[in-house]
């Protein structure tokens, strides 16, 4: 269960970088009972129709949020398009994670989404002009060999249903790569809000037909999934409001922890030993890559 958020008292006795991690670890405990939800519910209806209505819930809480902390007028930012494409990227990412969550367990279909720091790596010389060294590229290597441990192509665990979490990374890392163009130019919670107005406008248009009636009891979890959703975010930014992005990326990684207990407890779903060192592979060349290029940010301010 997550802890409580300090109080003033003890906040005033931690310094701004705690203060940071403890909300980007509240923001992973949450989120997975996002997936959780969103997991149960593939079994009754299709994976647009959900990403669809997850989308709109978590617009319609963004909403007021945003008038209050940014103002509506933050709805307008430079490069408009930019931040559509940057909600595009997003949604499909949702999509092909909650596609490959209808099938695998949580903790393995979060373990591929993970591999999108490896594709950031691998694509920011093309796309972003920056320079990865020999170290980063051979954590690539080894991330990318992790992820094959996980998947296992050509055994008989193989599922091509892990391939929607390999899309999913991808996916995201995109989403990344498009954010490092525009991230100054409109606050955090109003790039979240484009990525719900994606997912609401488009996904009918990419996904149309075969939708189901909702249950009343449905309705009430996709809307929980909203909520989930619209506090992760305001965790996340509440985070890097005191702590760098590249200080707290690592802690990312503890969302595995309370995925892999709600696959257990609610699934009956854990992973067998050679995922687990797949899945440690993964995080392992993420974490480096993390530390590595932390490390490249403080060398070239000093």
């Amino acid at each position: 269960m997550p802890q409580p958020l300090p109080t003033e008292t003890q906040s005033a006795t931690l310094s701004p970088t705690m203060k940071g991690i403890i909300y980007m670890v509240l923001a992973m405990l949450i989120i997975p009972f996002n997936d959780g939800i969103a997991k149960a519910l593939t079994a009754r209806y299709p994976v647009a129709e959900i990403v669809w209505a997850r989308y709109l819930f978590h617009f319609l809480l963004l909403l007021p949020l945003i008038a209050w902390k940014n103002g509506l007028p933050s709805l307008r930012p430079k490069r408009i398009w930019l931040h559509l494409l940057r909600g595009a990227f997003t949604v499909f990412a949702t999509f092909f994670f909650f596609w490959g969550l209808s099938t695998l367990p949580m903790a393995d279909t979060l373990a591929l989404l993970f591999c999108y720091p490896l594709f950031i790596t691998a694509m920011s010389p093309i796309f972003l002009g920056e320079k990865v060294g020999l170290r980063r590229w051979a954590a690539v290597i080894a991330g990318m060999a992790g992820v094959l441990v996980i998947i296992r192509p050509g055994g008989d665990v193989f599922q091509w249903s892990s391939l929607f979490g390999v899309a999913a990374g991808l996916s995201m890392a995109c989403y990344w790569i498009v954010t490092r163009r525009v991230s100054a130019s409109a606050p955090p919670l109003v790039a979240a809000a484009y990525a719900a107005v994606f997912g609401v406008l488009f996904m009918p248009i990419i996904f149309p037909g075969g939708w189901v009636v909702p249950s009343a009891a449905d309705v009430g979890l996709v809307a929980i999934m909203g909520g989930i959703a619209a506090a992760f975010h305001l965790l996340v930014v509440k985070a890097l409001e005191f702590g760098q992005a590249s200080v707290l990326a690592p802690f990312g990684y503890t969302e595995i922890i309370m995925a892999t207990t709600i696959g257990y407890v609610v699934f009956g779903d854990f992973p067998d030993p050679l995922t687990w060192t797949g899945i440690a592979i993964v995080i392992g060349a993420g974490v480096y890559i993390s530390l590595r290029e932390r490390k490249q940010k403080e060398g070239a301010s000093a």
